[in-house]
Order: C-alpha cells, then structure tokens, then sequence
C-alpha cells in the first residue's frame, strides 16, 4: 500500500506537538511492513530520518518550467532532492504559474513554520501537491491538521485517490472559541471531502461531529503514542530532590490555549502554604509577557523561571529535572507532553479537557479551570513521597504500553476500510 502523505512539521526541526506525531506516524506506519509512504514537507533541511519514509522538499519541486541541466540542479537542491526526480516532477507541470514567485528551477519557496503570510504558503502548498499527485504512484492520500487540507484535496480531485485527513486540533481548540472564520473555512472543507477523519481523541471527534457537522461514521479516533527514550535521554539522571527545594514544571507553547494562567495562580496558592518549591514555566508564546507580569503582580517572581523555548534532549533533561509536570491546558486536542513527562518517571497532573486524559490513568486529573484542584495536587505529590513514588513508577510502566507501532496499525486498519479492501 502507498500513502501520499503531506505534513507541516518534521523532526528535528520541531515546532511543536504535530512533528512529533507526523514522525510517530510514519514511523508506525513503516513497522506494519506492507505500507510505503512518501511524505510531503514544505521546508526540509536535508538532515530528516528518512528511514520510515520517501520525503518529498515541497520547495524543490518546480511548478514552472525551466531548461536548466542535471549538474546544476545537483548543485542547487541535490542535499534535498535527487535530480532525476525533479526531472521527473518537472515533466508534470500543469499550468502555467510562471506569474508566481519562482526561483531559478521554477520552484517556490517556503518560510517554514508560521509565517506571518501562512495562508499564501498554504495556497502555494496546494499548487505545489498538483504537480506530486501527478508524479507519484499511490493509493490513498493522508493530509495532517488543516494547514495540508487544501493539498489533501487538490491531490484527490486530481487522482480521484481517497482522502484522509488527521485532525490533531480545531480552531475551537486554539482560539477558546473565538474561531477565526478563515481557518474553520479550510478546516470544514478539509472535512467535507474527506472520506475517513482520523481525530487524536474522543474531545475533538465530539467536536469535528457536533461543530463541523461531519458524518459520525466517517470519523475516527486515533489516539497518539510516545516514542521510547533516545539512549542520551535515558541516561539522563534524576536528582533527588529529598529535603531539598521542589521543581514544578509547565512545558508547552505559552499560549491561551495552554492555561498558563492557571499554572501561575495555582503556584501562587502552593507558595503561601511553603516556599520549598520553585516554579518553571518553559516554552515560548504570545502570553509569555503576561505571564511575567502576572507572576510579578502575585509577588512569586523570585520563585519562578522562564527558560524560553527547549527542544531535543534539552526538554527530556528539564523533565527529569522535574517534580510535578503539570499540563493546565483549556482545550487540548491530545497532549502528548504528559506522555512524555511521565517516560521520565515525573509525577504529572493534567486538566481533565485533554485528550490524553482519555488514556491515562497514573496521574492526577484536575479541572483546568479548578485552580484550588491543581494546587492541592502540586503540594501533595511534593511533600507526599508514597504518592511521589507511586506516580512515577507507575506512569512510567502505563506510557510503556503506549506505542507509535499499535497507533500504525490501527491508520493502516483505518485505510483499508476506507479503500474497501476490508
């Protein structure tokens, strides 16, 4: 079987959660044995894994035709695509797009990321799509979050190949309601031509359902896994924080959607109780300010930090680091940080709105809201050893159960249903 996947994100330059489940993904889609995927990524770096997949650099693959030969080609863009393949791609340019801005190899470029025009590169994305449907022998096209949706249908209408489209969250997730009309736009019409909806928790196909108006029998859920522990990560030690001062820690994108604000006002009812604890609030966000502010209004700023953004192993040594992980999230379509706080052997306290909350069992679930809740939580796993003790066994022993593998086979499932081989 061949999958025509398109992504955003990719390891190792991760911009959040999506990467990590894009990676997980074909990753357990590569273990079932029979499937094949090639995957479509706007801005590769030439460092990615390609053992679980053939990537495609979307920013390699020209729309506008240009007599250039093999050796030059080679030289521009040979650490990211191999020329015989632009080659081939550049046979099947279908319109003329030489109005857009190209480069020298009739190719477009992409800022990665989320740039401030990410509606154009999404749109430059699709046009892009047209010209690898056109190339590419697959099967079934399989499209992640909304940014890929317009490809996703491109790719369909010009195939007539079934579409799957991966939700890993809604608009109503990211905005707290406030949906931007844009973007609900190109979610329902992502939905609308889809022919199987994988969502990454009961929460969000509730949503997709109820606020999208999808058919419930083409919607699925997919629960995401966690990856095990790379060796430097797994040698990493946990200091024993016994008798010593307590680290609480918030790792994520600093955003309302994450909650941070409750993280701060629950700090701020634990530090009236004891001042053995300090607080760590890591990532980056447009509420980082706020944040600042809030906890220098509450008089707990000598308690708390702000390391800015952590990525690679940087992150795992921050949650060994850690006494209490603690993901206050608002809405969160899955959560796959708790997961790996929890691969730490860290304690880990989540609001009962996230999807992972639907999986998990070896941690505390609180109200994100119930700010009373989370401070009684923090404060019992920081000075109760048992239930210290108890979390980190045990959340390490459930989240070993939790695999990319299981997660693949069940996509692969999913897929042969949707092309009526089974």
């Amino acid at each position: 079987m061949k999958v025509l996947m398109f992504g955003w994100e990719y390891p190792p330059h991760v911009f959040g959660g999506l990467a990590t489940a894009n990676y997980g993904i074909t990753e357990g889609l590569h273990v079932q044995g029979d499937v094949e995927t090639i995957l479509c990524l706007p801005k590769p770096f030439g460092d990615e894994d390609h053992s679980f997949s053939h990537i495609v650099a979307m920013n390699c693959v020209p729309i506008a035709y240009r007599n250039v030969d093999y050796n030059r080609v080679k030289e521009r863009i040979g650490n990211l695509m191999d020329p015989d393949l632009y080659f081939r791609l550049r046979n099947h340019i279908y319109a003329d797009f030489n109005y857009m801005q190209v480069d020298d190899l009739g190719c477009m470029s992409f800022a990665g990321g989320y740039p401030a025009n990410l509606n154009d590169e999404i749109n430059n994305y699709s046009i892009i799509a047209g010209v690898v449907a056109r190339t590419f022998d697959f099967d079934i096209i399989h499209a992640h979050d909304w940014l890929t949706y317009p490809a996703g249908i491109h790719a369909k209408q010009v195939s007539g190949k079934p579409l799957c489209i991966h939700v890993h969250a809604t608009d109503f997730d990211r905005s707290r309601g406030h949906v931007n009309p844009t973007v609900y736009g190109i979610e329902k019409d992502g939905m609308d031509h889809a022919d199987c909806i994988m969502c990454v928790s009961d929460l969000t196909r509730r949503t997709v359902i109820e606020e999208y108006h999808q058919d419930p029998h083409k919607v699925f859920t997919v629960h995401n896994a966690v990856y095990p522990l790379n060796p430097q990560a797994a040698a990493l030690p946990r200091p024993n924080h016994l008798n010593k001062e307590r680290i609480v820690t918030f790792l994520g994108r600093i955003t309302m959607q994450k909650g941070p604000e409750y993280f701060v006002e629950a700090a701020n009812m634990v530090l009236h109780r004891t001042r053995n604890i300090r607080f760590c609030m890591a990532g980056s966000g447009d509420m980082m300010d706020d944040m600042i502010f809030l906890a220098a209004e509450r008089g707990i700023a000598d308690r708390f930090h702000f390391p800015g953004f952590m990525h690679g192993n940087d992150v795992y040594k921050c949650l060994k680091d850690s006494d209490v992980y603690v993901m206050p999230s608002v809405s969160e379509p899955f959560g796959i940080s708790p997961l790996e706080a929890m691969e730490c052997g860290t304690p880990t306290i989540i609001s009962k709105q996230s999807g992972c909350a639907e999986i998990l069992h070896n941690c505390i679930k609180v109200d994100y809201w119930d700010t009373h809740a989370l401070a009684d939580a923090i404060y019992s796993i920081c000075h109760n050893e048992s239930l210290f003790g108890y979390l980190s066994e045990e959340g390490k022993r459930e989240v070993a159960g939790i695999t990319w593998e299981k997660v693949g086979a069940w996509i692969r499932e999913l897929y042969l249903r949707t092309l009526g081989w089974k």
